[in-house]
């Protein structure tokens, strides 16, 4: 009997198992996007309050066209839809890869969901309580008697929902190296013999995320992936450790 993993499936069928997998995505995020809807104003103060935390007091935020304030709100129902939705988002692309795993690796699609779900989430928690406060502390630093923060609702949307998604996404590091270290992509060994090359690679990954130029954001996201790298180093090595038995399992099984 063929190991799924050997069985060849033609590119028109990836490409329709992809679409099929998007659009469940997309009706999922869409529900959950108009139910969020309904709690905007709720959505809105959550994600304001590390910005107002640091503005002096009676401060407010503007918008300059007239349908602005009803696409932000857009933007925030559809942010906390994915934020909602991100188990059901993982389980799909994990049902996506899965007929190219080996029968003993589909087990790990508990874990999968467990990990990636609590790193998504941990990444947006620690981008919202301790990323964005000193950011906007910093930046707010600046204003002066003659100079008097006036922040556009568009402008702070773009720049902390696209952080708080990246932070979400990178911290996702550990789970990634954990899987390609479980396919013999890397290995623990050679993760941390180029530890100083990842470090170099953390850098640009952090400029190229975070959606303000200045070194200050890039930094405070740098930082939290370089010891998710060594977290990622430390949990390869268990997935090397299994994946001798699994592979003369496997080639056991191709005999047979």
């Amino acid at each position: 009997m063929e190991d799924p993993a050997e069985e060849k499936m033609p590119f028109t069928d990836h490409l329709q198992e992809l679409r099929t997998r998007l659009m469940r995505v997309l009706v999922v995020v869409g529900i959950g996007c108009a139910l969020c809807w309904y709690f905007k104003e709720q959505l809105f103060q959550i994600i304001t309050r590390p910005l107002f935390q640091v503005l002096p007091q009676n401060s407010h935020m503007i918008y300059t066209g007239l349908p602005e304030a009803f696409f932000n709100y857009m933007k925030i129902s559809f942010f906390a839809s994915l934020f909602l939705t991100s188990p059901y988002i993982l389980y799909q692309l994990w049902k996506f890869v899965s007929p190219g795993l080996y029968k003993s690796e589909k087990k790990y699609v508990i874990p999968f969901l467990l990990s990636s779900t609590i790193l998504f989430f941990g990444g947006i928690l620690f981008g919202y309580y301790l990323a964005l406060p000193p950011a906007f502390g910093f930046f707010i630093e600046f204003s002066s008697d003659f100079l008097k923060p006036m922040v556009s609702l568009r402008e702070y949307l773009s720049f902390s929902l696209q952080l708080l998604l990246a932070f979400g996404i990178s911290f996702e590091l550990p789970v990634i190296l954990f899987f390609l270290a479980k396919i013999g992509v890397v290995s623990s060994k050679t993760l941390a013999k180029h530890r100083r090359y990842a470090i170099l690679v953390i850098f640009i990954a952090a400029a190229i995320l975070t959606p303000s130029p200045d070194a200050f954001s890039q930094i405070i996201m740098a930082i939290p992936l370089l010891g998710l790298y060594e977290i990622g180093i430390f949990v390869s090595k268990f997935a090397e450790k299994k994946r001798p038995k699994e592979d003369a399992a496997n080639e056991k099984h191709e005999d047979v």
